[in-house]
C-alpha cells in the first residue's frame, strides 16, 4: 500500500507543510509545501492538497478529493468523497460539501486569459452531492444547494438553490439553519 506524501516542493524555497496535532492522513494522500492545516485534520485515501492552502481545525478531506491550492478553508468543514475545489476558493466554517460536488474558477476554460475566481461558500452552507458551483459565485450563509444543482449566480443567505440552472427558493422550515458537523 502506498504511503502519504507530505511536503511536495513545487518551487525553490518552499516550506514544508504545517499540520496540526491529532491529525489522520491516509495512504495515497499528497500534501504540497506551503500548506497550513489545523488540529484534528483527517483525509480519506488519495486526497490532494496543493500549495498555499490554509485549512482550519476539525476538517475532513474525503477520499480522492482535490484542493488545487491558493484556497482558504475554515474550521468544522466536511468535504466528502471526490469533491473538487479549484484555486482561489474560500470556504467558511461549518460547511458541508457532498460527494462529487465540483466548484469551478474559470468562466471560459482555455478560451480567455483571465484572473481565476473561485466561489465563496459562507458559514453553515451545505452543498449537495454532484452539485456544480460556477466561478465567482457566493453561496450565502446557512444556504442549501440541492444535489445535482448547477449554481450560476449568488445564493442569498438562508436560501435553497435547486435545479439546473439553480432557482432560488425560501429555505423550507424543516431544514435546520446550521450544520452539525
Amino acid at each position: 500500500m502506498s504511503q502519504a506524501t507530505i511536503g511536495v516542493e513545487y518551487t525553490d524555497g518552499s516550506e514544508e507543510p504545517h499540520i496540526g496535532s491529532d491529525s489522520t492522513i491516509r495512504a495515497g494522500t499528497i500534501i504540497y509545501d506551503d500548506v497550513a492545516i489545523g488540529k484534528r485534520f483527517s483525509t480519506g485515501h488519495d486526497a490532494l492538497i496543493r500549495e498555499l492552502t490554509e485549512i482550519g481545525d476539525d476538517v475532513l478531506v474525503g477520499t480522492k478529493t482535490v484542493i488545487d491550492g491558493r484556497t482558504t478553508i475554515g474550521s468544522d468543514v466536511s468535504l466528502q468523497t471526490g469533491v473538487y475545489v479549484p484555486s482561489h476558493t474560500t470556504i467558511g466554517d461549518h460547511v458541508f460539501v457532498g460527494p462529487h460536488a465540483v466548484l469551478t474558477n474559470d468562466p471560459y476554460p482555455v478560451r480567455n486569459d483571465i484572473d481565476l475566481a473561485g466561489p465563496t461558500i459562507e458559514d453553515h452552507a451545505s452543498i449537495g452531492a454532484n452539485a456544480t458551483i460556477l466561478p465567482d459565485v457566493t453561496v450565502g450563509a446557512k444556504s442549501f444547494v440541492a444535489a445535482g444543482s448547477v449554481v450560476v449566480d449568488d445564493v442569498p443567505p438562508e436560501t435553497l438553490a435547486i435545479g439546473a440552472p439553480a432557482k432560488h427558493r425560501p429555505l423550507p422550515d424543516e431544514v435546520p439553519r446550521k450544520n452539525e458537523l
